[in-house]
């Protein structure tokens, strides 16, 4: 019997069992399909933190005050035990450096804001004109901080677009006066840029000068400083310029935490690329199950086809022959399981874009290779116990239904 003699027994043999043939590729494709969606939402999940960091800047290196201890968690856990202020004086010595191409201090909190009658609370930024261009901010109207001293607190604001359409409506907000806390500010710019940025959402800030958020807030210390490297080999300089930098302003005290944006990075990507293998295979246990109900099945096709072997048999087929027969049945049946559920789990992912459009979700490559080949060998494994009973039976005894 040729190969293709073979595939066209399997094929019959599928035909004449359409109820039995329908159950195991419904198991298997449910199994692939659970694989692929699981596997998109984790590489989802790995895109969006990595979009998400991508937003904070290019070769971006963040400084906190306070030293925060290594306790083997997520090194953004941002806290620290502040011994002395990051001020301003600390962010120019920062940036004297070759390798360092901008800094930009901030200042975070909020405050009431207020034009004529109508008033929001939103969050408050302070920080300098080298902001919009650290984290890839666009303008709609008008124009960004105004670039001068530091120290020099310029009652000048830069709205969010929710913000200027909650308070101006479809009025030209530029040169307005408002009222911000207990201050001041005149609206020179609006914000053009949208989504959320690591916890903040851009079209709902106020951003001022940060002297005079410093002032508005009534503290004299940086919530932390936004270093851009010139480059991604730049930053281990960076960033032992830095600390070198605040030792030496702070009488001999490391007492800041500085983050990298690619090592922050690196540790949610290993993360999440170890929860997508974590639900993948859990969604793989499922083809184990089917697996199962494939070999259930194909031993009840062996005791309903007992006359059939027996006849292969009384005709001169081997018992290898009997089993490759069965086992090439099973592996079929797997291989079209295992495309119905890939087929099934990209219409699931394209479901879910369409529901959440900013989630990324997508089924990585080697997710959809190995939920395929785990479903054939687990399919063929599972079908070799029939496959044996079967090609083990007498002839004599099979053609007499016994």
């Amino acid at each position: 019997m040729t190969w293709f003699d073979r595939f066209h027994y399997a094929l019959a043999s599928l035909r004449d069992s359409r109820l039995r043939g329908v159950l195991m590729l419904l198991a298997m494709g449910i199994g692939v399909g659970a694989v692929v969606v699981l596997t998109g939402l984790g590489e989802g999940a790995r895109r969006y933190v990595t979009n998400e960091f991508a937003s904070l800047g290019t070769n971006l290196v963040i400084v906190l005050p306070g030293r925060t201890e290594a306790t083997g968690g997520v090194p953004f856990s941002l806290v620290g035990e502040t011994t002395r202020d990051l001020t301003l004086d600390d962010a120019r010595a920062i940036g004297r450096h070759p390798s360092v191409v901008r800094v930009a201090p901030l200042n975070v909190g909020s405050a009431a804001l207020a034009w004529r009658e109508r008033e929001r609370d939103v969050p408050v930024m302070g920080s300098t004109p080298e902001m919009l261009a650290i984290r890839h901010w666009e303008l709609a109207q008008g124009k960004f901080l105004p670039a001068g001293d530091l120290d020099q607190a310029t009652p000048v604001v830069v709205l969010g677009a929710n913000v200027k359409r909650e308070l101006f409506g479809g009025l030209n907000p530029l040169g307005e006066w408002v009222r911000l806390g207990d201050r001041r500010f005149r609206v020179i710019g609006i914000l053009a840029s949208e989504g959320r940025s690591i916890g903040v959402d851009v079209e709902d800030v106020a951003i001022i000068p940060v002297s005079a958020a410093a002032q508005l807030f009534n503290t004299a210390s940086l919530f932390r400083v936004l270093v851009e490297a010139a480059d991604k080999d730049a930053i281990p300089r960076v960033v032992e310029h830095v600390l070198t930098t605040i030792k030496d302003r702070h009488h001999g005290e490391e007492d800041v935490t500085v983050v990298t944006q690619d090592a922050v990075l690196a540790t949610f990507d290993r993360i999440l690329r170890a929860l997508t293998f974590a639900v993948g295979g859990i969604a793989a246990i499922s083809l184990g199950v089917a697996g199962i109900l494939i070999m259930n099945v194909m031993l009840i096709a062996v005791v309903q086809r007992r006359a059939e072997v027996g006849l292969l048999k009384a005709l001169g087929a081997s018992p290898s022959l009997i089993q490759n027969l069965f086992l090439l049945e099973a592996g079929m049946l797997s291989l079209l399981g295992a495309c119905c559920g890939v087929i099934v789990g990209y219409l699931g992912n394209g479901v879910l874009r369409m529901l959440y459009p900013t989630f990324p979700v997508a089924a990585p490559w080697w997710s959809v290779v190995a939920a395929m080949s785990v479903a054939c060998v687990t399919g063929i494994l599972f079908g070799v116990l029939p496959a044996r009973r079967a090609a083990q039976l007498s002839p004599t005894i099979a053609l007499s239904r016994r």
